[in-house]
């Protein structure tokens, strides 16, 4: 009976600490969001809803990959809710940089975000089962609290 009530207590916690982190995301999407974040948020919404998900389950390459391990970035079906709001606001400060090699890493890390998104919506996700590993519903509703669409 007490471990019962003890893993309900814990179901309970993971559901509120969901929910405590989506609600950062959403106040991540509020700030200043680059423009070239929005153009692909709206691509990507009016893709959904005309299509209701992607119809196609585009691949990153290695290249990408090594791209995303260079600067420390985890592959999504890989990232917690906590990871993608961090790496969110880093990726706005890389676009507001002055440096052109931080905004350019930045626009290329965005890209391959949606594009590893739209593999695992493809998908799916079927690749883990792991509740622990959702940074792409944080990822998906960013993109919904930024797109005019």
């Amino acid at each position: 009976m007490i471990e019962a009530e003890e893993e309900n207590t814990i179901n309970i916690l993971n559901i509120e600490q969901d929910k405590t982190n989506q609600s950062k995301e959403v106040m991540v999407a509020r700030s200043n969001i680059p423009v070239f974040q929005k153009s692909l948020a709206d691509n990507y919404m009016l893709l959904k809803k005309i299509y209701g998900a992607p119809f196609i389950k585009p691949e990153i390459s290695n290249e990408e990959k090594t791209f995303l391990n260079k600067h420390d970035f985890n592959p999504l079906e890989f990232s917690t809710i906590k990871q993608i709001n961090e790496e969110l606001s880093i990726l706005k400060k890389w676009s507001d940089s002055r440096e052109k090699e931080l905004i350019n890493a930045s626009e290329k890390i965005f890209s391959i975000r949606i594009k590893e998104l739209k593999n695992i919506i493809a998908s799916k996700y079927v690749q883990i089962s792991n509740e622990i590993y959702n940074g792409y519903k944080a990822l998906e509703r960013y993109l919904e609290e930024i797109s005019k669409y």
